[in-house]
């Protein structure tokens, strides 16, 4: 097991490992005890009462963030005709077709964060699935990136949009914000992922379904947060 650097250790021994903390406090401990010298990412991980291998209880889906992710997102665009017009006015930064999987499967050209396909175009995408496939490129239908609706599906990823997938482990991984965020934006963020992932619950489902949630920041330790207590908690 690596050995964690001093700076770190303080931090964790901030964290009171033996208790569940309220959202609103487990941030501000990790604003509180953060050293980085940059903007850390605060990340959230949700252990979930299920079970992945079994097809009918993989969750899998996406979340549009109220207060982003305060990055920018780079999004290509697989269009033709008045697609790629609307790609092009909704702000996506690379449209194309032929010539855009032609510049990725040629030069192994990948300067995007996501990528957005019009049905049409998903056999001609599929020759480039082995490259962007493992990279988590690939467009699916099942998180709202193979579509006609190209103007709302580029603004979401613009804005902020996030897919997540159950882990083996039935965890839940997930970015929600900058640790520079204020307390009540991550908090948003944090509610929107909740809820989706509630009403994502597979009917097979058996017991608690939210078992923990964790959240941490880039450099920082886990802070377990109370499930019930943030499922209650305004926003």
């Amino acid at each position: 097991m690596p050995q964690r650097g001093r700076k770190y250790r303080q931090m964790q021994q901030q964290v009171d490992r033996t208790r569940t903390y309220e959202v609103g406090e487990a941030l501000a401990l990790l604003k509180r005890a953060s050293f980085a010298r940059f903007d850390e990412t605060v990340d959230v991980a949700v252990n979930l009462g299920v079970n992945p291998r079994h097809a009918d209880q993989m969750v899998r889906g996406a979340v549009v963030f109220p207060h982003g992710l305060g990055k920018t997102v780079r999004v290509a665009v697989f269009a033709k005709g008045e697609k790629e017009i609307e790609a092009r006015e909704a702000g996506a930064d690379f449209v194309g077709g032929e010539d855009l999987v032609n510049r990725i499967k040629d030069d192994n050209w990948l300067d995007f964060d996501k990528a957005i396909a019009t049905p049409d175009m998903m056999g001609l995408v599929g020759r480039i699935g082995r490259i962007l496939g493992p990279r988590g490129l690939m467009p699916n239908p099942k998180v709202g990136t193979v579509t006609f609706d190209i103007a709302r599906a580029v603004r979401e990823m613009k804005a902020g949009r996030v897919e997540f997938r159950v882990e083996k482990a039935g965890i839940v991984h997930a970015p929600i914000g900058k640790l520079s965020f204020e307390i009540d934006a991550l908090r948003s963020n944090m509610t929107a992922l909740i809820e989706q992932l509630l009403r994502l619950k597979p009917a097979t489902a058996k017991g608690t379904y939210m078992k923990n949630i964790t959240i941490s920041s880039t450099m920082g330790p886990g802070v377990k947060i109370d499930a019930n207590a943030f499922l209650q908690t305004p926003t």
